[in-house]
């Protein structure tokens, strides 16, 4: 079969416009590929902290693929707190593939591309707990005034509630929920993991710390060679703080006398009416009612049953004041089990927020 001029020249232009695609194709996918980026920032909200906190927080943001191939394309946000008993902010990163599973996601349609920021928000002790403390520093003030503004003025994103969301885990779970009661202007939807500081257990807090370390504290060394009491030590710097009272800057809401446990009901009231959620419901009701989403879950079978309890309290009392919300008791561990595929960060939180983002 004989091949006219054109039609040869046609082929040869085909043959030649393919070649010259295929051999862009490594140079797109290369350039395609999600990042994480660390950044830092200096806070002026944590500068002047009495327990020597470094202002100068760090984080990781990671950016889906294809982030730097549109200059028109914008994001929404998730902000995630993760646990920070024992566990840098990088943990989910460096040990379980984050930014593997979040690829995943968005690869197999579970979530559309997003961003997602996660930052050290540590004191030296453990956990800030995500408030403002005369000891610690002024942690709300640095998320809504300084970290929020900060991504929205170095990133590609959709800067509204309606485009920012919040998840955390334990301890960071117990933030997530606190900045959606106070700040639903900022946070359109909240996501908390096994919160902890829900509400009462069904044992006696007070009896957790020992209050002759706590009452005879040299340094802060000394609280941390008690676990329990270097948590309830963290709880206390943001919840009962005294910027006068080195080295600790705590309020003792307790004290041993001859064996018995002797509570100050004035601090014990401050301080249960500054964290427990339960006591807040009523306060931020309609702050609670305005979110997009709001979801928290809790392992039945957490060893410490106080937190089982507290959880399934607080859904019962966010039910009574017609608050809008989802509340799962799941089998399994808490921790490890919510990473991977078969997580229930890729089951569960990836998908609410998919549900009650906006994406353009």
């Amino acid at each position: 079969m004989m091949i006219s001029p054109r039609t040869r020249h046609a082929l040869v232009f085909s043959l030649a416009f393919a070649v010259s695609f295929l051999s862009v194709l490594p140079t797109f996918a290369a350039s395609a590929k999600s990042q994480v980026i660390a950044r830092e920032v200096r806070s002026e909200n944590i500068a002047h902290n009495k327990t020597g906190t470094n202002p100068v927080r760090k984080m990781l943001v990671y950016l889906p693929a294809g982030y730097d191939e549109s200059s028109s394309q914008r994001y929404p946000v998730i902000y995630f707190l993760p646990n920070p008993v024992g566990d840098s902010y990088r943990f989910d990163f460096d040990h379980r593939d984050a930014q593997g599973l979040f690829d995943q996601a968005i690869a197999v349609g579970v979530i559309q591309k997003f961003i997602l920021v996660v930052v050290d928000m540590n004191t030296p002790l453990g956990s800030s707990w995500y408030v403002n403390s005369s000891a610690t520093g002024n942690w709300e003030d640095f998320v809504i005034q300084e970290l929020v503004p900060y991504i929205d003025a170095n990133f590609k994103t959709l800067p509204n509630r309606d485009s920012r969301g919040i998840a955390g885990i334990f301890i960071g779970g117990y933030g997530a929920i606190r900045f959606g009661m106070q700040h639903p202007d900022v946070f359109g939807s909240v996501y908390a993991m096994h919160p902890v500081g829900t509400g009462t257990g069904v044992g006696l807090s007070a009896a957790i710390p020992k209050w002759d370390i706590l009452a005879n504290a040299k340094s802060v060394d000394d609280v941390q060679k008690d676990g329990g009491t270097q948590i309830f030590t963290t709880m206390f710097q943001a919840h009962l703080p005294d910027p006068d009272k080195p080295p600790l800057f705590i309020d003792l809401l307790a004290r041993q006398e001859k064996g018995r446990l002797i509570i100050d009901t004035k601090l014990m009231e401050r301080f249960r009416n500054n964290f427990y959620l339960e006591t807040m419901i009523d306060k931020y009701a309609d702050n609670l009612n305005s979110l997009r989403g709001f979801k928290f879950d809790w392992n039945r079978s957490d060893a410490n049953f106080d937190h089982v309890y507290a959880n399934q309290a607080f859904t019962r009392k966010l039910r009574e004041f017609g608050i809008a919300h989802q509340a799962d008791e799941y089998n399994g561990t808490w921790d490890d089990s919510n990473w991977g595929v078969d997580g229930r960060f890729f089951t569960e939180v990836l998908p609410f927020f998919q549900r009650h983002l906006v994406f353009n």
